[in-house]
């Protein structure tokens, strides 16, 4: 039932996603008319079409106008891009790291024995955390889905570490082709990289887990070595 709701919550916001990207798309079109209209003016009066005072007025008052109906514009994607696109609801509480990693070990153990990859959680110690317990396995859901997408099949991780007053866990797979210069822009949304390939995907996996660990007051991060893709979640330990 749980992974049901976390399937029906990524639905629902995609569906936020793609409306998202509908409004800027329509708003970049929006621009288009305007502009090319001021292109055609400013051209008209650099080749010195509009012989008189008059016409020359009034092809600048009509740049001074269509610019005015860019700045329009601009002002609404502003404001529509003040907030977030996308609509989370984190009931932040204090739960058992435990809690978590059963649900991730009980779906994924099961998942990766068909498809014959090596799957080891490392022995952790049991600690509280601060958070959305659900939230937090979306997110390593998300992670864990994109190393079995992206990843050779041979073996993928978890492991454990601890930062000040947080818990690291970090997600490792095996096979990691994503060029170095790709890796700042993964959290992007509607981004995906050239490793990809004909792997179906919205671009949009990483990028809502960025905006919930977030909302988590905790944090995400990613690095690559020798072939290995890590992706590291940062989870706040209460107070």
């Amino acid at each position: 039932m749980l992974r049901q709701e976390l399937e029906h919550s990524r639905q629902r916001e995609l569906e936020y996603a793609r409306n998202e990207k509908t409004f800027l798309l329509s708003l970049s079109h929006d621009i288009k008319t305007p502009l090319a209209a001021i292109k055609l003016y400013a051209k008209a009066l650099s080749k010195g079409i509009y012989t008189t005072a008059d016409k020359q007025r009034s092809a600048a008052d009509s740049i001074d106008a269509k610019a005015d109906e860019i700045e329009g514009i601009v002002k609404e994607l502003s404001a529509n891009l003040s907030g977030d696109f996308m609509d989370f609801d984190v009931n932040s509480g204090e739960f058992y790291l435990s809690e978590v990693m059963g649900e991730i070990e009980n779906y994924y153990s099961d998942k990766l024995s068909v498809t014959g990859t090596e799957f080891n959680i490392e022995k952790y110690g049991d600690c509280m955390l601060s958070g959305d317990p659900d939230r937090l396995v979306e997110v390593l859901q998300n992670i864990m889905e994109n190393a079995v997408k992206y990843g050779d099949g041979r073996r993928i991780s978890v492991s454990f570490s601890e930062e000040e007053d947080c818990r690291l866990i970090t997600v490792a797979n095996t096979g990691c082709t994503l060029p170095d210069e790709e890796l700042p822009h993964i959290f992007d949304s509607f981004w995906r990289g050239s490793n990809a390939g004909s792997q179906s995907g919205s671009g949009l996996g990483l990028y809502i887990c960025r905006r919930l660990m977030a909302l988590m007051n905790g944090d995400i991060y990613a690095d690559t070595a020798s072939g290995t893709m890590r992706v590291t979640v940062v989870c706040r330990k209460p107070e």
